[in-house]
């Protein structure tokens, strides 16, 4: 997921650096969602160390 993350920025800048502002618009925008997901992931697996019910690896 974190992968899918630094390419969606990197197509964002690349993308506004060539005018293209729809397609970094859109890109930067996934990165958002992803992002939020990735940290609502991240989250609830320490959540649910702390208490006990999973192993982190």
């Amino acid at each position: 997921m974190l992968q899918l993350l630094i390419i969606l920025v990197i197509i964002a800048l690349v993308a506004g650096a060539m005018g293209f502002s729809g397609v970094a618009s859109v890109a930067g925008g996934l990165a958002k969602v992803i992002f939020v997901l990735m940290l609502l992931g991240i989250g609830l697996m320490l959540l649910l160390a702390v208490m006990g019910l999973i192993i982190i690896f």
